[in-house]
């Protein structure tokens, strides 16, 4: 089956919940330094105003499984919409402290929704020698929101005098310009086709047939017939518990890459890297102008990861990259703890970045659509999902109150070190899931 149309717009439009998910995630880190004055906040108040996103998000991943079950991936999406668009414009006029906390976790409902539902709607849509490539455009679409947030950061900053009204109101046009993503996404979201596996599930097998030949399927017929079997048999487990001894397997790779993937310490880089940047010496436009070029390098790294993604295969990427990950966080511990020269910092930041865009940031959704069969996929994502989130939280909840610690380096020595156990742990019991299709890696897996 090769790309058409149809298929490249399902792609597009679904993977936009990542360039929401990429914009309102990383938009926090041009916002610090106005928040702390105009909140009067602490560390600890500032680590609670950009993790309770991260709460969200939590409870987006739990909850958003269940509604994409219910109302389809296409149906679900809207409603992370209209969520996202909520945020953006209450976060632009919040009052007081209270009203910014309670709409960012409403985006954060929208992140952790989009994380779950994204990836398995296009999944579902993609033929197996595709998919890997084709669910990538999730995380390409997210890096490309980091970038886009923190270009928006850097102009807004620049564009506005630091001294005029307009200027110390910055922070508010930072979160309200999502507003405008928000709303293409949702527009799209009514021009691309529910997937034909969940149409199967509703028993509307005619239309699932309709969109396996819209999308170019070339024998529509014998892929429908394989979607109801399998279909078939989940109906007959419809209540079937994830947590049971067969799931063991693809239950622990699931929680053990979105783990690793938070405990290289990516979102706190991201989410604070205007503060890392300033605790290194640097002026407020200078870090800005620093993130928009990480930001670039994550975009760049991340398309070279999709372009492997399929060829080399998801273990070796992980491989690799956290090899990377583990050289250059050290090498940033390094820096802090030592005093060395302020430019090493850019470098060092910009080769951890490529090394998680080409490895964790381009596997780590694919991965988690991947590996449970049918009957509980929504579920096991929404699992993947949740651990991703919640350790997200952990993270940048504390990172604020420890990065002084060791001169700013005891965070990202720990960072290091956990780069080094996931590679113990991905070389001895991560399987390789590439060029298979969703069933084939059922058998693979040995799930009954």
């Amino acid at each position: 089956m090769a790309l058409n149309k149809y298929l490249v717009r399902s792609t597009v439009v679904g993977a936009l919940g990542g360039l929401l998910f990429g914009f309102d995630t990383a938009v926090i880190s041009g916002t610090t330094a106005q928040l702390r004055q105009v909140f009067a906040l602490t560390d600890a108040t500032l680590g609670v105003t950009v993790s309770i996103a991260l709460a969200g998000t939590v409870v987006g991943a739990a909850t958003s499984g269940v509604l994409g079950q219910r109302m389809g991936g296409r149906g679900a999406l809207r409603i992370m919409a209209v969520l996202y668009l909520a945020s953006a414009l209450g976060c632009a006029f919040a009052q007081d402290w209270t009203a910014l906390l309670a709409f960012r976790f409403l985006g954060g409902l929208g992140i952790g929704g989009s994380s779950v539902l994204a990836p398995v709607y296009i999944a579902e849509m993609a033929p197996a020698n595709l998919r890997g490539r084709l669910v990538g455009m999730f995380q390409i679409n997210i890096v490309v929101g980091i970038l886009l947030a923190y270009a928006s950061n850097y102009w807004l900053a620049t564009h506005f005098a630091a001294g005029a009204e307009i200027g110390a109101a910055t922070w508010r046009w930072q979160f309200g310009v999502a507003g405008l993503p928000a709303v293409l996404f949702l527009a799209l979201l009514f021009t691309i086709p529910q997937s034909a596996r969940w149409l199967v599930t509703r028993n509307r097998v005619e239309e699932a047939r309709g969109v396996l030949f819209l999308l170019g399927e070339p024998d529509a017929d014998a892929e429908l017939r394989d979607i109801q079997a399998s279909i078939n048999f989940e109906r007959t487990t419809l209540h079937e518990p994830l947590f049971q001894r067969k799931y063991l397997l693809p239950i622990a790779l699931a929680v053990g890459i979105a783990a690793f993937n938070q405990l290289s310490g990516i979102n706190a880089v991201l989410y604070y890297m205007n503060d890392i940047f300033a605790q290194a010496g640097f002026s407020r436009a200078s870090s800005d102008l620093q993130a928009v070029m990480v930001g670039a390098v994550n975009l760049l790294f991340t398309l070279v990861g999709m372009a492997l993604i399929d060829r080399a295969g998801r273990k070796a990427l992980l491989l690799g990259g956290g090899v990377g990950m583990a050289l250059t966080l050290t090498g940033v511990g390094a820096i802090f703890f030592m005093g060395a020269h302020k430019a090493l910092l850019v470098w060092m930041l910009m080769g951890f970045i490529a090394s998680f865009a080409v490895s964790q940031g381009a596997v780590v959704w694919v991965y988690l659509s991947e590996i449970f069969p049918n009957r509980v996929r929504a579920k096991g994502q929404s699992l993947g999902s949740l651990t991703h989130w919640m350790m997200n939280g952990i993270i940048s909840l504390t990172f604020p109150m420890v990065r002084s610690l060791g001169r700013g380096s005891v965070p990202f020595f720990f960072f290091a070190s956990c780069m080094v156990v996931m590679l113990v742990v991905v070389a001895a019991a991560f399987p390789e899931t590439k060029g298979l299709s969703l069933e084939d890696l059922q058998r693979k897996l040995k799930i009954a």
